[in-house]
């Protein structure tokens, strides 16, 4: 494995990982989400997080896998 690779394998499961454990906490510990939002200013905080984090990190992670992928098939 090329260090680029590793490096976005690390990068997108880092923010992936960021994403999903501020959805979880926005859904548990900051009060849930009905119809109209989060209950809590931190839970809307956590949504603008998940937000982010989480369509960055899948692209990010796709990218890597499919680099990794590439990478086996030319050896």
């Amino acid at each position: 494995m090329q260090p680029d690779t590793r490096k976005l394998l690390t990068a997108g499961s880092a923010i992936f990982l960021t994403g999903a454990v501020s959805a979880g906490l926005m859904l548990t510990l900051f009060g849930g989400v009905t119809k109209q939002g989060p209950h809590t200013t931190g839970g809307w905080l956590a949504l603008m997080l998940a937000m982010g984090c989480l369509p960055t990190g899948t692209l990010t992670l796709l990218l890597a896998v499919s680099k990794l992928v590439g990478e086996r098939r030319r050896s």
